[in-house]
């Protein structure tokens, strides 16, 4: 794993290009208060960007929400903001209403991954360029969008259990893990139980004793952990696909009278304010990172394909890990 300095460095330089990309004007010019845009080529035609967005179920959704607004705000595009509220069935609707509009660009976070084909097929049609951010869909026709924008999500799952094969390298007996899965059939869900499954393979004494849906909630993480618990008598681990969820588990565990961090191990993905707060009081012992700060390459994208410039066909966010005293170290800088 990197080590505390290399990783603020990272972390520091992104930061750096990210407000290199809001105050240079990399995504665009203006705000949106002036009614210029040069991506229009000079004219006073904003750009309009559709945005669906998939909801508000977590602390890392409302800061990613919150960068993209801010962003198409510095850009100076008109932004076309839709909450799906977690429905697929609002997502295509929304979509729908971007197409009639005649929106230039739309971008969406899928709900899940399956079930797109038709409705990017009518934006297609319409000769409006799509853009999947934070989310991937299973389409086997990739002409339906232009880009992916997000992370690597089996990565995250894979660091997260070869951290785990690391700590439990020297177990002599079975060491029970129950997992907390996101959304049914969501992209994050579906890869970070595929990459975690895939590393601690490397030892056979890591065994998934349980594995049910939270649906990246608090909520959902305490009552799917307080069920592990009654279920389960020797839990030695939890992974959670993201903060929310660990943090909820966390009542739960000292409900059930057991210390977080010590009797169980907690890993979880994200790296939000409240999951790296707990990282740093050793209530949670690792978390993979997945950033939400996506708005301004969003922004860069949307100009260069509304453009008819060539994009790369997936652009990932670069992140990294933590431990302990790596969350200590960044805490004081925290953005989201």
């Amino acid at each position: 794993m990197a080590k505390t300095g290399p990783t603020l460095t990272r972390r520091g330089l992104g930061a750096m290009l990210a407000v290199g990309l809001l105050a240079g004007g990399l995504a665009g010019c203006g705000n949106s208060d002036t009614g210029g845009d040069s991506d229009t080529g000079g004219d006073s035609k904003k750009l309009v960007l559709g945005f669906s967005q998939v909801g508000a179920e977590s602390g890392w959704r409302t800061a990613n929400t919150n960068s993209i607004k801010e962003a198409a705000t510095a850009a100076g595009y008109d932004l076309k903001f839709d909450d799906a509220q977690g429905k697929q069935e609002n997502q295509i609707k929304a979509i729908r209403n971007f197409i009639q509009q005649k929106v230039d660009v739309i971008a969406f976070s899928p709900v899940v991954e399956s079930g797109w084909d038709t409705v990017l097929k009518e934006a297609k049609d319409a000769k409006i360029p799509v853009i999947l951010t934070d989310r991937a869909v299973d389409s086997a026709d990739k002409t339906l969008y232009k880009t992916f924008i997000g992370s690597d999500f089996v990565k995250e799952g894979k660091l997260a259990g070869e951290w785990l094969v690391k700590e439990k390298q020297s177990a002599t007996g079975p060491v029970n893990i129950v997992e907390l899965q996101g959304t049914t059939g969501a992209a994050p869900a579906n890869d970070r139980k595929k990459g975690f499954a895939e590393a601690i393979a490397a030892n056979p004494n890591l065994k998934i004793v349980a594995s049910q849906s939270g649906d990246f909630t608090r909520a959902g993480g305490k009552q799917v952990m307080e069920q592990f618990l009654r279920a389960n008598p020797k839990i030695d681990v939890l992974f959670a696909h993201n903060d929310d969820m660990g943090l909820g588990a966390l009542e739960a565990i000292t409900a059930a009278g057991k210390v977080p961090g010590k009797d169980i191990t907690i890993i979880t993905v994200d790296a939000v304010k409240d999951g790296m707060q707990a990282l740093a009081d050793g209530k949670f012992n690792f978390i993979a990172e997945c950033s939400p700060l996506l708005g301004p390459q969003l922004m860069d994208l949307a100009k260069k394909v509304k453009a008819g410039e060539t994009v790369p066909t997936r652009v990932e966010t670069e992140e990294t890990t933590f431990t302990q005293e790596q969350a200590k170290a960044a805490l004081p800088n925290r953005k989201y």
